[in-house]
């Protein structure tokens, strides 16, 4: 007999369901929940197909200085800055190209006081004096490089691994290649400070050539965490489940001749999961349980530190819930970026994280949790020596800090080193694809085995050029 379109085979699945009055589902159900298993993203994921190694990393938050903090003015102490201010680079120096063709502009010196922190004895400055208090949990990489000069290239690189968007977000290569920690949220999660759009906007935690099911969900600071989450009145949990089911029966039986489609898979997946969120994510977002001295930990008590302030506490409670990978945006928008003002600048955006930032390694730690939580902190590209608009810098992707606590790092060291200027890398230099490669490797996950195949090309987070660098991770 001839098949119809809508009249497909049974299935293993179908069989089970329906013999022995449905009881064969049950168990294969159950088996399918498993952590590890079949597990929601696990399904079309990696999760199960990588032998991967035992990380100390579960997850991962990215507090992301939007526009390019200054490491010279943060934790790359260089006091030849002060000496030769006013003057011109040194002959020996290649001028490089930058973003605002100021090649000829005088030195601008450094106005912070710097002090050494910690049993390590780590150069903090006076911008980051709550972190300060954390030294010898940082691993502080003054080596980092990238390819994008302005921020469209930078930002997209430091997220996807490219200059060029089309590409997976790291936080989906996490996804992809760990499959989920929970079944009610998200895996990966990104929260902005403000309503400011980020620079490539939502291509920055997207999933690329992946199935959708892999990109990020961004959650609101404030209110209902997900735009739309919530039923309208007139709307019962009874009628939206059966409104969700009998949406999967037309889902699926369309998507079962059109197996390439996996905007509708993950479609189906969003519905499922938004339906789980609603009433998850109220919990997870929900501070009211936090003790007073939490809140003030974070800085929430403080207008200035309050909004990033919440953002690091959700960060801890969605880690806590299983979230493989949030990313904080800090100055949505490229306010980081400072051409001009540095001082005025630089000097509101460190009062609105440092504490916050501080409070979420204080926490994680007095918790248990640091030892299996990666915190990352930098941008897109750091700041030159030389000065634009009289008190301002330009964007350097030349060489630039980052720094890592927590999930296996060895902190209280200083990795790489720029020249005495602070304008390029040097000894130890990580290109984005490195640090990428790094993040994984601290994860468990051999980054030269996670794989996507894409029209017949292997890709890889690192784009085949990265190395995990091994020294600055605790035995």
């Amino acid at each position: 007999m001839p098949c119809h379109h809508y009249d497909h085979p049974k299935t293993r699945r179908e069989f089970l369901s329906q013999a022995g009055g449905g009881f064969g589902a049950v168990a294969l159900a159950a088996m399918l929940g498993q952590e590890g298993l079949f597990s929601a993203p696990a399904l079309s994921s990696a999760a199960a197909k990588i032998p991967n190694r035992l990380g100390k990393a579960k997850s991962v938050i990215f507090c992301f200085m939007e526009g390019g903090p200054s490491h010279l003015d943060t934790f790359d102490r260089k006091p030849l800055l002060n000496k030769l201010a006013g003057q011109k680079l040194p002959p020996s120096y290649k001028v490089p190209v930058l973003a605002m063709g100021e090649s000829e502009a005088p030195i601008l010196a450094s106005k912070r006081e710097w002090k050494q922190h910690g049993q390590s004895g780590l150069w903090i400055s006076d911008w980051f004096k709550n972190v300060a208090r954390h030294a010898d949990e940082l691993a502080v990489l003054n080596a980092c490089q990238s390819d994008g000069i302005n921020h469209a290239g930078g930002v997209c690189q430091m997220n996807t691994g490219s200059i060029f968007g089309g590409r997976p977000s790291l936080g989906a290569w996490v996804n992809y290649g760990l499959g989920s920690l929970n079944h009610d949220l998200p895996s990966f999660v990104v929260i902005k400070d403000s309503d400011g759009t980020v620079v490539n906007g939502v291509r920055n935690w997207g999933a690329g050539f992946m199935p959708a099911i892999y990109q990020g969900t961004e959650f609101n600071g404030e209110g209902t965490p997900v735009k739309y989450l919530d039923n309208p009145k007139s709307v019962t949990d009874i009628v939206q489940r059966q409104k969700l089911d009998f949406l999967a029966k037309l889902n699926k039986s369309y998507g079962a001749t059109r197996k390439d489609n996996t905007e509708l898979e993950g479609r189906i997946r969003a519905y499922e999961l938004a339906y789980t969120m609603q009433a998850a994510a109220p919990e997870a977002v929900d501070l009211g349980g936090e003790s007073e001295a939490t809140k003030k930990l974070y800085g929430m008590d403080q207008p200035h530190t309050a909004v990033y302030g919440r953002n690091c506490l959700l960060a801890r409670r969605l880690v806590e819930r299983g979230v493989r990978f949030v990313q904080l945006y800090s100055g949505a928008g490229s306010k980081w970026d400072s051409h001009a003002k540095i001082e005025e600048n630089h000097g509101r955006l460190t009062a609105a994280v440092d504490l916050p930032i501080a409070g979420l390694l204080s926490d994680l730690k007095q918790r248990g949790m640091l030892d299996e939580t990666l915190v990352i902190w930098g941008g897109e590209f750091g700041r030159t020596p030389m000065s634009e608009q009289g008190d301002g810098r330009d964007h350097n992707p030349t060489g630039f800090t980052m720094w890592m606590a927590g999930g296996g790092v060895k902190g209280g060291c200083n990795y790489g080193t720029t020249d005495e200027l602070g304008l390029y890398a040097m000894q130890d230099k990580l290109h984005v694809h490195d640090i990428h490669s790094t993040i994984l490797h601290l994860l468990g996950v051999d980054h030269t085995k996670l794989i996507y195949q894409h029209k017949g090309r292997p890709e890889r987070i690192d784009m085949n050029e990265g190395n995990a660098f091994e020294q600055m991770m605790a035995v």
